[in-house]
């Protein structure tokens, strides 16, 4: 029977993927990830000495959600990583990524070489010759999108990929992520919708071809699917055995800070916590003043935000609104004093670390929506050989997997699980209270 291992939080999958590493389930090394989930999770706890990764006990006690996959790279375990997203969640751009993740030779620290805004607005880039113990990644981006469930067996190609165009033409974000002509990340927020607009048509031509080389006998929406498991496939033959891991917010998500603050305050925190990005082109130097800067920023803000813990008095408030870029500050405290009592400052700092250079994802899915992500997944692993160990994270009790979706796309997902390997053997490792 297969494993599979059901967490609330993330992180609390590694215990068990190192447990199989230990009982030689798993190889110790050159293992690939595949990783289904509404967040990359490959940050990196930006404090923690590299070395911590060789004190199992430690590493787990400081890793969190979304930074729990990179020390085991480092660690030497993990090669090949291949997040799969659903289109509502573009955090790295689309496509594949090869970095090196090693020991920073100044701080000790584990930190990449991989230039994407995802890590550099972290902080986490060093160029190759400042970093020790070096670990080559091969990082694979893959969007996922839902199977439509009217798809009937279409006799001819041709007609196929014209009437799936058609159902993208509205979709903007996901034509845009997935033409390999522009990269989600260099999408700006404020680009007006006509901006859009050329993006998508300048992708469509590409689309057409790659859908008109599939068979005429698949469905339409199958196409795209059978091109990610030919993806897939070569990555896993990179590898010596790989695990399956799903976060059930691959599904359906929601952004749970959105919820705890207004919309201005929220805009404020953006304001703030805004990251500025280097140059398209820009040379290593350029790189290490954006990530120096980046960091500054942050220590800045974290500064503030522990001291107003402390005390948030109005003469605390104006010594750090006085910083540079920090005025915001001013507006923001007195927005949440006027609702609550004491605010959690360490929280409001958390959601700003969330607001760099997009949004987190926020999407609560219909019950077409999640049914067509679980038809694709179908699709997709059936095509797949049989993992070693499957992971599933609920992600429901931080609220990012809708506690009212929850246990249905739960069952969904075991059932699918089971309809493609047969016998599974299910350790459910969370508290039942906690699902109610």
């Amino acid at each position: 029977a297969l494993p599979v291992w059901v967490v609330e939080d993330h992180q609390d999958v590694l215990p068990f993927i190192y447990r199989a590493i230990g009982s030689k389930h798993l190889p110790a090394s050159n293992i690939s990830f595949v990783h289904l989930d509404s967040h990359p999770d490959l940050l990196i706890p930006v404090n923690m000495p590299a070395d911590t990764v060789f004190d199992k006990e430690a590493l787990f006690s400081e890793l969190s959600i979304e930074n729990w996959i990179m020390p085991a790279v480092y660690a030497g375990h993990i090669s090949q990583v291949v997040w799969l997203h659903p289109p509502w969640a573009q955090q790295i751009s689309e496509g594949k990524h090869h970095f090196l993740v090693g020991k920073d030779l100044s701080t000790t620290t584990i930190r990449v070489t991989g230039t994407d805004h995802y890590f550099l607005s972290d902080g986490l880039y060093v160029p190759a010759d400042q970093l020790e113990n070096q670990k080559p990644l091969n990082l694979h981006v893959i969007l996922i999108n839902p199977t439509e469930a009217s798809s009937s067996q279409e006799e001819n190609g041709e007609v196929a990929s014209a009437k799936r165009l058609k159902l993208n033409t509205d979709d903007t974000a996901s034509t845009a992520s997935a033409s390999s002509s522009v990269a989600p990340g260099d999408l700006d927020h404020s680009t007006p919708s006509l901006k859009k607009k050329e993006v998508q048509n300048a992708s469509a031509p590409n689309k057409a071809e790659t859908l008109s080389e599939c068979s005429a006998s698949s469905s339409f929406s199958e196409c795209p699917i059978r091109e990610v498991v030919k993806d897939v496939c070569q990555v896993l033959q990179k590898g010596e055995a790989y695990v399956l891991d799903i976060d059930l917010d691959f599904f359906s998500v929601k952004n749970p800070f959105k919820e705890m603050y207004t919309q201005t305050e929220y805009g404020l925190l953006q304001e703030l916590y805004n990251f500025k990005k280097p140059h398209r082109n820009a040379t290593e130097e350029g790189l290490l003043d954006c990530v120096e800067n980046r960091v500054h920023q942050l220590e800045d803000l974290e500064a503030a935000f522990a001291d107003l813990c402390d005390s948030d008095d109005e003469e605390t408030l104006q010594k750090w609104a006085s910083y540079p870029g920090m005025k915001p500050l001013v507006q923001l405290v007195h927005s949440l004093k006027t609702r609550m009592e004491s605010p959690d400052y360490e929280m409001v700092h958390q959601a700003g670390l969330t607001c760099d250079y997009m949004e987190l994802p926020h999407h609560v899915s219909t019950e077409e929506e999640i049914e067509g992500l679980i038809q694709s997944i179908k699709v997709l692993l059936k095509d797949m050989p049989k993992p070693t160990l499957v992971t599933v994270a609920r992600s429901s009790l931080d609220d990012y997997c809708p506690s009212e979706q929850v246990d249905i796309i739960q069952e969904r997902v075991l059932s699918l699980l089971g309809s493609v390997y047969g016998a599974l053997d299910v350790h459910l490792d969370y508290s039942s209270t906690a699902s109610s």
